[in-house]
């Protein structure tokens, strides 16, 4: 497909080579970084994690092992706390308009990566956002985890742990353990330009970045010397298009060879174009309804129980997903293997709601504030939907709700602010360990960097946590995990809801798309015939 887009934005059709075959992805939102270090967004993951970088090891989505990546092998010891990982060679960084590496991919770089994560004396610690760096490694305690790393030689390192961790080789899997160059870093360093590093990436994925223009498209060209394998596309362009009806048209008209996200509604429509393929992956994933427990009435587990008794789940489930989700039992989707299905998750009760209100002295309810996210996710398609369905429930009960909605990345900035009374939000997972449905989440460290979205945190439900990690034994996580869901259920910090299917529409002309069960989309083998 040649770039017709972006005569449609309104950009100068001169700007580009329309002789360049390439592919255009159509996606929801603007990224809100280039490095994804430093967001948990599944929108942004998915236009930069797979497509500009590489990890020290990945997951196979159909067995769950760990595969190589940039190390090609690893090894643990001294009962876990030592993990040592021999590094891949002849691995190439990007070659871009900012920056021309002249060495390899090498030791200085892993060390450079996760130094920059725990080492508040590496220049970078305090770059970028300030309020909430590195929100994934600081919600799950990496941060505090890391002892130290050593460069054993120019092609092995090794990390000591200040403890065993029975997640940590499924964390350095995740999209959020990209390898940055430490040699980029350092020229950025020379210029006193430190910000750019996640503004102007360089990775040693099967794309390097060309250009950004906000509200408009993401530009990438293939990397010629990518170390895994020749990349098929030239070039790689997400049109951003927050709007889903927006996304479907230009779909229909093959302005996109790719949509994020098609909502429930549309799929029986693009069923109906034979031009037009829908994949789908059951992902583990969480929709949830969580209460800003810092602030009055919701610091009062009854009222957080009467709210959630005054919903109908099942009719929510009904008018969303039109089938395509499941209504949730337990924070963790059923195909974990740590799921236990919760007997007192609360169900649909409005007289039950009263009476905890009126235990609670709100006999003649309030008015509180729900935010729905403004974009289409696995874990919830329609969120704006949603809200109007429980403002409607909650009035039966004398609760006066009011929708809230902003601009995607406005809309997080706020989040993790905790300026909100409740949320319509969610969680799609990046490895299958289930801890990864916890510390994220619910975590006390998770509250701190502000991706604890309950505000919440519980000493007795941390230790659980920490006492789950500290086994490899599988009957025990089983077990501390189900002990953290029942206080989960006892306090309702949030209200599981629902768990969703990923959706994405091709055209017939596309092939090679790689949807992850936990992490995001890979483009790294997408070809346009």
């Amino acid at each position: 497909m040649f770039f017709s887009l972006f005569v449609l934005n309104g950009c100068n059709e001169n700007d580009f080579n329309k002789d360049i075959k390439g592919l255009v992805y159509c996606s929801e939102a603007n990224p809100v970084s280039f490095n994804p270090q430093v967001t948990t967004t599944g929108s942004t993951i998915d236009i930069i994690a797979n497509q500009l970088y590489d990890r020290l090891i990945n997951i196979d989505p159909n067995t769950g092992e760990f595969t190589p990546a940039l190390a090609t092998s690893w090894k643990i010891t001294d009962k876990g706390k030592k993990i040592t990982f021999r590094l891949r060679k002849d691995v190439q960084f990007h070659h871009t308009d900012y920056f021309t590496p002249t060495r390899n991919f090498n030791a200085d770089d892993v060390i450079f990566t996760f130094g920059r994560l725990f080492d508040v004396y590496n220049p970078f610690h305090f770059v970028g956002n300030a309020q909430s760096p590195y929100p994934y490694f600081r919600s799950i305690g990496l941060d505090q985890l890391i002892k130290s790393i050593h460069k054993d030689n120019e092609h092995q390192v090794t990390f000591e742990l200040f403890n065993a961790n029975s997640s940590f080789l499924a964390n350095i899997a995740t999209d959020f353990a990209a390898l940055l160059s430490a040699e980029y870093a350092a020229k950025l360093i020379e210029k006193e330009d430190l910000e750019a590093i996640d503004k102007l990436p360089v990775g040693t994925g099967p794309y390097f970045f060309k250009e950004y223009k906000r509200d408009i498209l993401v530009r990438y060209y293939k990397n010629p010397d990518y170390w895994h394998h020749q990349v098929n596309l030239d070039q790689l362009v997400f049109d951003i298009t927050p709007n889903a009806t927006t996304r479907i048209a230009k779909m229909m008209t093959h302005e996109c060879d790719v949509t994020a996200h098609p909502n429930a509604t549309q799929l029986s429509i693009l069923a109906q174009r034979s031009d037009i393929k829908v994949q789908q992956e059951t992902y583990l994933n969480i929709g949830y309804w969580a209460f800003n427990t810092q602030k009055p009435p919701f610091d009062n587990p009854n009222v957080r129980r009467a709210l959630a008794h005054a919903i109908d789940i099942d009719k929510i489930m009904d008018s969303v997903f039109l089938g395509t989700g499941k209504r949730a039992q337990s924070l963790l989707p059923p195909t974990s293997w740590a799921y236990q299905a919760q007997a007192n998750f609360p169900s649909y009760n409005p007289e039950l709601a009263k009476r905890l209100l009126d235990q609670a002295g709100l006999s003649d309810g309030f008015r509180m504030e729900i935010w729905a996210a403004p974009v289409a996710r696995i874990y919830n398609p329609n969120a704006r939907k949603m809200a109007e369905l429980m403002q409607s429930d909650l009035k039966k009960v004398g609760i006066t709700v009011k929708i809230v909605e902003y601009e995607w990345n406005t809309f997080l900035s706020k989040l993790e602010a905790h300026q909100h009374d409740s949320v319509l939000i969610g969680w799609a997972a990046d490895s299958p360990d289930p801890d990864n449905f916890f510390s994220p989440i619910l975590s006390c460290a998770a509250a701190m960097s502000g991706k604890n979205q309950a505000n919440w945190c519980n000493s007795e439900f941390d230790l659980l946590l920490t006492q789950a990690l500290d086994t490899t034994d599988i009957e025990k996580r089983k077990h501390f995990y189900f002990q953290a869901q029942q206080i989960l259920i006892q306090q309702l910090p949030l209200l599981p809801l629902s768990h969703g299917m990923r959706f994405q529409a091709t055209t017939d002309q596309v092939s090679g798309i790689e949807l992850k069960p936990f992490g995001g989309v890979s483009l790294a083998n997408a070809r346009v015939n």
